[in-house]
């Protein structure tokens, strides 16, 4: 075998043992959980203290029609999660292409719903709320992909 033969399977062997070490070191690292795990279920209900102004009307239209108790995560302006937002409206969206689409906004923010309905169902919902010109309104309804 000549000298450029064994370079190169020389050279193949190193190549097959820093891939493996690299997908081995994948494999045992592991995903590390979903970003949307690092939020939690709160639960509202008439003793809960909100937030926030978006807490605070949920609760005050859950205690008008007596819907209590529910939960809802708080994503809060966390642009990974509004990547994965998906609306009617919006969909993949960032927080720069949320400004440049309603004029006067200064804030966004994510909450997911959840709750029984009449009929004992869970229902999840996940709203995206926007502050334009000082006032918290309904942006988009969906959900995020996990």
């Amino acid at each position: 075998m000549g000298k450029t033969a064994k370079f190169v399977l020389l050279f193949l062997a190193f190549d097959a043992v820093v891939i493996g070490g690299y997908f081995g070191f994948r494999a045992l690292k592991g995903r590390g959980g979903s970003i949307l795990d690092a939020y939690d279920w709160v639960t509202i209900d008439a003793a809960y203290v909100p937030k926030n102004d978006v807490e605070s009307f949920l609760k005050t239209d859950a205690e008008n029609i007596g819907a209590f108790p529910f939960h809802i995560k708080n994503y809060g302006s966390d642009e990974k999660v509004l990547r994965r937002f998906k609306g009617r409206q919006y969909a993949n969206a960032t927080g720069n292409l949320l400004k440049m689409l309603n004029k006067g906004m200064t804030d966004w923010m994510i909450v997911a719903i959840r709750y029984e309905d009449e009929n004992q169902r869970e229902v999840n919902r996940t709203v995206l709320y926007l502050l334009v010109q000082n006032q918290w309104k309904v942006g988009d309804a969906g959900t995020i992909i996990q």
